[in-house]
């Protein structure tokens, strides 16, 4: 399957998918592209270094953000992707590309969605004095971390944790769940009906 990724910072989930590929858990997938939206991504030199071409839309010089949303949608759609993962993406993706790709463009959320939406979810579980966080996989919609979920994963939140204690923690959930779910959707694993996400079978 045609994949493109969407980037914004270290990569880390992105590298955790180049992984998968490599080790045999993610079959059926081929990286076409990755987008980043500013300069100088750990992303971009992980792509660069696999051989990945990899494109800067760089969202500061665009006038509006209407112009850089259309010089996205652009790219994308040339590039042709069967699939979209957006891996540390810190733009909310506009309707016209939402659109042009239903279900098949993932995100993956530091929450168990719908706890804790947007920006800053780890932060928010741990002001908010939630004593379980966890990970969502979701097909993205137009909305902001609305999506039909496909899996999530949850985990305690020791005592004590600060944002940047959790997100390893976190972290280390989150390259598990994301190459099992590319891998089910890679291989047709995956449908949906409505809200619900369905897995099937390998035939």
């Amino acid at each position: 399957m045609r994949t493109l990724v969407l980037a914004s910072g270290a990569g880390t989930n992105f590298q955790a998918v180049l992984s998968g590929i490599s080790a045999g858990k993610i079959t059926n997938c081929s990286i076409c592209k990755l987008i980043v939206d500013r300069p100088e991504t750990g992303a971009a030199r992980i792509a660069s270094g696999a051989g990945i071409p990899v494109e800067m839309i760089d969202s500061k010089s665009f006038s509006t953000r209407s112009d850089f949303d259309s010089a996205l949608f652009q790219s994308v759609v040339q590039a042709g992707p069967d699939l979209i993962l957006a891996l540390g993406f810190m733009k909310v993706l506009a309707k016209p590309l939402v659109e042009a790709f239903p279900n098949r463009i993932i995100n993956i959320h530091p929450s168990l969605l719908p706890a804790f939406p947007g920006l800053h979810a780890v932060k928010q579980a741990i002001d908010y004095g939630a004593r379980v966080s966890g990970v969502t996989v979701h097909f993205v919609d137009s909305n902001v971390d609305t999506g039909p979920i496909i899996a999530q994963e949850s985990l305690p939140i020791p005592e004590g944790s600060t944002p940047e204690s959790l997100h390893q923690l976190i972290r280390k959930v989150e390259h598990s769940i994301l190459i099992d779910v590319v891998n089910l959707v890679c291989n047709g694993q995956i449908s949906v009906d409505g809200r619900r996400v369905f897995r099937h079978s390998k035939e």
